[in-house]
């Protein structure tokens, strides 16, 4: 109905109204959850076959990040990743969050899989308001947006939370107290990383689009380097509250070069 209304003023030549906009909004918004919904449906039936292998991968010796750095040698500050015998076992003391952690966790991975989809409506629904010129350097910005989204998501579950999750249950203040970590506790870490590095990894794609806006340029990112490092390393030590330096320095190191990347896309003071 979207396309209908579209194609009528494009033929009428006239401006649609704003209800116009809204109802083209609207559908799109409409075909997005229809997609979300679909994927969680397939999520929800394929989960008991990709939960133990892929969400609760970081919880043993096998994954494939400790078997790499096991076979590097012992890192200093850092848990004996050559030890084949970690294993975390994850507890449940409700009722009901095994079957809610089936729903919410089908709901999430559905949703990033529909990223690219989403993605596609909002482009569906702002180009028609774009120059030619304006399509060409905005699509691209659109596609760079989603592949960094994804690469964030990738490097928070191959690298950022498996570091932390394993340092954090393995950290012990007293040999008397026996670890014991809940699932909702393992799937709020999980979630709560992957998402928010996926949505860090966006550092870039917002430059560009403050950059076209003229509200940031070189010359301020430049000047604003050293006040941007503490802040990203505040950062860091928020989406890694483990305490140690080498898992801080890994956060921040990714961070640091979005920052860099971000100051090569903008545009020059007055272009």
């Amino acid at each position: 109905m979207d396309n209908q209304l579209e194609d009528k003023n494009i033929e009428t030549g006239q401006e649609m109204s704003f209800w116009g906009h809204l109802e083209v909004l609207r559908w799109s918004l409409v075909r997005i959850a229809a997609v979300v919904v679909v994927l969680m449906v397939g999520f929800f039936i394929a989960m008991p076959h990709i939960f133990d292998a892929f969400v609760l991968g970081p919880t043993s010796s096998d994954f494939f990040l400790y078997k790499w750095l096991g076979n590097l040698g012992g890192i200093p500050l850092m848990p004996d990743f050559s030890s084949s015998d970690y294993k975390v076992d994850i507890i449940n003391i409700n009722v009901a969050t095994q079957f809610m952690t089936h729903i919410t966790t089908s709901f999430w991975f559905a949703l990033v899989l529909a990223f690219p989809y989403a993605i596609y409506e909002i482009w569906r629904f702002i180009s028609p308001a774009l120059y030619e010129n304006e399509k060409g350097s905005l699509r691209t910005a659109f596609l760079f947006g989603t592949v960094m989204f994804f690469i964030g998501c990738a490097v928070g579950y191959c690298f950022i939370f498996p570091f932390t999750f394993r340092f954090l249950t393995e950290y012990q203040i007293s040999t008397e107290i026996t670890n014991q970590i809940s699932l909702n506790s393992y799937m709020s870490s999980f979630l709560m990383m992957i998402f928010i590095l996926g949505a860090v990894f966006e550092m870039p794609l917002l430059a560009m689009i403050l950059s076209k806006f003229g509200i940031v340029n070189k010359s301020f990112l430049k000047k604003y380097r050293r006040h941007a490092v503490v802040i990203l390393l505040v950062l860091a030590a928020a989406i890694t509250p483990t305490g140690d330096p080498f898992t801080l320095m890994l956060v921040f190191l990714p961070l640091y070069l979005l920052y860099e990347l971000s100051i090569l896309l903008v545009r020059k003071a007055g272009e």
